[in-house]
Formats: structure tokens, C-alpha cells, sequence
């Protein structure tokens, strides 16, 4: 059973700057690889949307919005991934929710609780 841990979530004032972090585990053996973790966010009356991937190899993708602004990184020894946000805007605040997702034979998707991240004055 693989668990996913977030952490970094909180308030902060536009223009600011959060990290968020996410590790996960299996409660038997190691993280299969290879996999791609990231980070998807669901505001208020809205879809969930993807915010940035990473694999195993380091390949990256952003949603256009974020691009200059975020970046994605992953610690494949670890198993973890951080999400660096700058020039936050309001239009940032949702719940920010990492992903882990088996990518080989049968592709299965792994949630974290979701952490919240607020933007605002």
C-alpha cells in the first residue's frame, strides 16, 4: 500500500513564496520505478488540473500558468518531490495535492491528503 505525505501548505501574501514537499512509502518493498510524481490543485467550484510532473528521468511539464514561476524537482533515493513557488498569486490559492503514478503494464495513481496553499492580503 503506497502512502503520500504533503507538507509546506499555509497563507501567504501575493508575490510570495511557498515549498511544498511530498514523500512517499510502501508498507512492502521500494516505490516501483519508473513512475512520475507531481502536483495537481482544486480550487473552489473548479476541476482538479495538473500543475507539474516529473519522472523518473527528469523529464518535466508544467500547466502554462505556472511556467517561470514554479518548479518541480524529485529525489528518486528518497522518494520524494518538491514543488518551489515564487510570485504566488491569488489565483494560486487551492488545495494542492501530490500524485504518484505507475507508469508501466497497468498505470495506477496514488493520492496525498491534499495540503491547502492561500494567496492572499
Amino acid at each position: 500500500q503506497v502512502q503520500l505525505v504533503e507538507s509546506g501548505g499555509g497563507l501567504v501574501q501575493p508575490g510570495g513564496s511557498l515549498e511544498l514537499s511530498c514523500a512517499a512509502s510502501r508498507s512492502s518493498g521500494s516505490i516501483i520505478s519508473p513512475n512520475t510524481m507531481g502536483w495537481y490543485r482544486q480550487a473552489p467550484g473548479k476541476q482538479r488540473e495538473l500543475v507539474a510532473t516529473i519522472t523518473t528521468g527528469g523529464a518535466i511539464n508544467y500547466e502554462d500558468s505556472v511556467k517561470g514561476r514554479f518548479t518541480i524537482s524529485r529525489d528518486n533515493a528518497k522518494n520524494t518531490v518538491h514543488l518551489q513557488m515564487n510570485s504566488l498569486k491569488p489565483h494560486d490559492t487551492a488545495i494542492y495535492y501530490c500524485n504518484l503514478r505507475y507508469v508501466l503494464f497497468r498505470p495506477r495513481d496514488y493520492w496525498g491528503q491534499g495540503t491547502q496553499v492561500t494567496v492572499s492580503s
